[in-house]
């Protein structure tokens, strides 16, 4: 089972191809996972198992402080950051205050790092609350998940809240035409005693129309990496994850594989 979790607020730079050198913000509790889906595939752990932790989020004076120390630290010292991106231990804007939030890290950025871009990995399951989607909107980049188009796998795979069906995550991902990345993750095997395998055929032409409907800037296109939840899935090869990105070239979208 995945039990990895980030033990702060502020964490990084890391480098990624994408985002450059980018510095992670962790709005979630450093001993657990909190979010609203309960991916087979999540390093984080089973949601559904963390719920008894009863953990603190992090307060916006807790971020804004360990935010600005980090960054002004980093400018004097005339280290480069490229990303500001919102990560960390679960869904970033289950927090009340992710608005407010992300109002304050624009106000630090433009203090400090005013070339960096703001990023924000999510489910986009909350999209359509318009406090939320008001805040997604401010920031540069949103990369937001889309691992299936079809919905037995999708409850199977992402195991999102009671009434949250595929058709309202495409319509949530339908509201962002400017900077939007969506990130699929292919896997395949158990999870308990049921299959799973989004890398078939069926899987992927319909994976793909929705894309395509979607017309994002970026495709990212990966698999698992670390240990998993559900302990009993499997990498999906470089090759077939090549082929994935392929099929999303030759629709004139841009697709990179990260592997």
């Amino acid at each position: 089972m995945g039990t990895f979790l980030f033990d702060s607020v502020i964490f990084g730079p890391v480098f990624s191809r994408r985002l450059g050198r980018s510095l992670g913000i962790n709005l979630l509790p450093d001993t657990a996972k909190i979010c609203n889906y309960d991916c087979v595939y999540c390093e984080c752990g089973w949601s559904s198992q963390q719920k008894e932790h009863h953990a603190r989020l992090h307060t916006v004076s807790d971020v804004v402080a360990q935010l600005e120390k980090t960054l002004s630290s980093f400018s004097r010292e005339g280290r480069e950051i490229d990303t500001i991106t919102f990560a960390g231990n679960g869904e970033p804007t289950l927090h009340p205050s992710f608005k407010k939030i992300m109002e304050e890290v624009i106000r630090l950025r433009d203090l400090y790092y005013p070339s960096a871009q703001i990023a924000v990995l999510s489910n986009a399951s909350r999209a359509h609350i318009p406090e939320v989607r008001e805040a997604l909107m401010k920031a540069d980049l949103n990369i937001l998940k889309l691992d299936t188009a079809i919905e037995d796998t999708f409850r199977m795979i992402n195991k999102p809240p009671a009434g949250f069906t595929l058709q309202h995550l495409l319509q949530n991902l339908s509201y962002f035409k400017r900077g939007l990345i969506i990130q699929s993750l292919f896997v395949r095997g158990l999870a308990g005693d049921t299959y799973v395998d989004n890398t078939t055929e069926k899987e992927t032409e319909a994976w793909l129309e929705e894309v395509k409907k979607l017309a994002p800037e970026l495709v990212m296109i990966y698999s698992i990496e670390r240990a998993t939840a559900a302990g009993t899935l499997e990498k999906v090869s470089l090759p077939e994850l090549e082929d994935i990105a392929r099929k999303v070239s030759l629709a004139g979208l841009q697709a990179e594989v990260y592997y």
